[in-house]
């Protein structure tokens, strides 16, 4: 364990008030890839943006296409949860970690135990009809092969935050008012560069920010500690060593 990982090691040995926010990297390990690294989804080619057809907008006007790239590039069924996942599963049930914020949408925080998960952009687990609101399980996406459609026949829509649409307040709520009170907020996997999600780290008010990245982010010159290891790696280590 070297001495950044040790000292990680110390802070979360003597808390029982730490937040977890965490981006697309804590899941890169659980092999779905993120979307601003080099291979990353938005370094590839194809007829629209990525950012395009991930908007509302285009899944209301070409919603067929939607769902080809939704289900080719976005959706990992046979994805579980790494070390990193396990590892918060098992500081919330210590009674030390009080809530994981993420902005991913594959549900492998829950997966792994976590209770108190904040979803800022949704779960791709869950389906809502935009006519009734019956819920679909992610089996109903992946099982049709054009547009899912409810049994009233309105249009399936994943329980996500597309492009031009705003976060739930609810969740924006909960999920600031646990950073703004943590007494450690460890943040993890994210390039903090996706808005508003990433200002909510600005509602910290303690004095133990840590960041968990192997790339530089915006929010390093205000980090107590800065670990640039593997995620899952880290977290074993400082859970179970």
């Amino acid at each position: 364990m070297n001495s950044d990982i040790a000292k990680l090691k110390e802070i979360i040995d003597n808390s029982d008030n730490i937040v977890f926010f965490g981006g697309a990297g804590v899941s890169t390990e659980s092999g779905i890839p993120d979307f601003r690294s080099a291979d990353g989804l938005y370094s590839e080619s194809y007829k629209y943006p990525p950012e395009t057809m991930l908007s509302y907008s285009f899944f209301m006007e070409h919603t067929e296409e939607f769902y080809r790239f939704y289900r080719e590039k976005m959706l990992y069924p046979g994805a579980k949860p790494n070390n990193a996942h396990k590892a918060l599963a098992e500081l919330e049930k210590r009674g030390k970690l009080k809530a994981v914020v993420t902005q991913n949408v594959d549900g492998l925080h829950t997966e792994a135990g976590s209770v108190n998960v904040h979803e800022l952009h949704g779960s791709a687990l869950r389906n809502i009809c935009m006519s009734c609101k019956e819920c679909y399980p992610l089996g109903k996406i992946l099982e049709t092969a054009d547009i899912p459609r409810c049994v009233c026949k309105g249009i399936i829509k994943p329980d996500v935050v597309l492009y031009e649409e705003g976060l739930n307040p609810v969740v924006m709520s909960k999920a600031t008012n646990a950073i703004y009170n943590a007494e450690v907020l460890v943040v993890g996997g994210t390039s903090l560069n996706v808005y508003p999600a990433a200002g909510m780290i600005n509602y910290y008010q303690g004095s133990n920010l840590i960041l968990i990245n192997k790339s530089e982010t915006s929010y390093d010159r205000y980090a107590d500690l800065i670990i640039r290891e593997s995620i899952g790696q880290t977290l074993h280590e400082v859970t179970w060593n």
